[in-house]
């Protein structure tokens, strides 16, 4: 793949030296494969994993149904902590219409996400979570994903090399639970859910049961799914379509 890549001998050279010096070879080459696509990732940017497919293909199936409800087959799609965009590009490339608003705190992030995403015509924005997103998205986003960071901050130091040096820390450290980022998105979820809508977040198994109470406790149903193949976990939380007001 270096050889294929380079340009010149010196440009295999250059490569081959960022490879044995433990840089991912995603951002050696300046790409990852991901749902068939390939996504420009530069260094220092959280490479796309594979198990991450999954949670598109959960999405992609929701939105294909909130598109077909509305009966207008656009669904409004948001993506937070979308590091280079891959799951926001690959979304485009698998529905016909979406509205796909992305999000990351990270510039070099979002400097790769407007790359992947915007070229099909995906709004990209650089901030905190919700903060960035147009005020006139509350209430109307039928699918949102999280692929926020989980790992719990003791065993980031155990992670390989490849993640823990060449990868931001703030891409992987959850806190001491690994819930911390995950627990600030689901709170607000409600407000930015349109009714029948579902949040989608990547997690662990060990994880899974601890989401779902949090979910629970802001007002969502909660499901999990998950892939032996791709190793991957998914909590889905639903905003009820008919919701009771308050007591008294």
């Amino acid at each position: 793949m270096l050889i294929s890549a380079a340009q010149t001998p010196a440009d295999l050279a250059a490569m081959v030296d960022q490879r044995v010096a433990g840089l991912p070879l995603e951002q050696v080459l300046g790409w990852a494969e991901f749902c068939g696509l390939r996504i420009a990732v530069d260094p220092g940017v959280f490479v796309p994993r594979r198990r991450t497919e999954f949670l598109v293909h959960q999405a992609a199936a929701l939105a294909r149904q909130a598109g077909s409800t509305a009966g207008q087959g656009r669904a409004v799609v948001v993506d937070l902590c979308c590091g280079s965009g891959a799951v926001g590009a690959a979304l485009i490339t698998a529905l016909d219409l979406v509205e796909l608003h992305v999000v990351d705190l990270d510039p070099a992030a979002v400097r790769c996400a407007r790359r992947n995403v915007a070229a099909a015509d995906g709004q990209v924005y650089e901030g905190d979570l919700y903060e960035p997103l147009p005020i006139s998205l509350r209430g109307r986003v039928d699918v949102l994903v999280a692929n926020a960071p989980y790992v719990p901050t003791e065993a980031v130091g155990l992670m390989p090399p490849e993640a823990r040096i060449h990868e931001p820390r703030l891409a992987l450290d959850g806190g001491v639970d690994g819930l911390d980022v995950l627990r600030r998105v689901i709170a607000p979820a409600p407000l930015w859910l349109a009714p029948g809508g579902s949040l989608l977040v990547e997690t662990s198994e060990r994880q899974a049961s601890r989401l779902v109470e949090i979910v629970a406790r802001s007002g969502l149903v909660p499901r999990v799914v998950g892939s032996d193949e791709l190793s991957a976990t998914v909590v889905i939380a639903t905003r009820p379509v008919f919701e009771s007001g308050p007591v008294g």
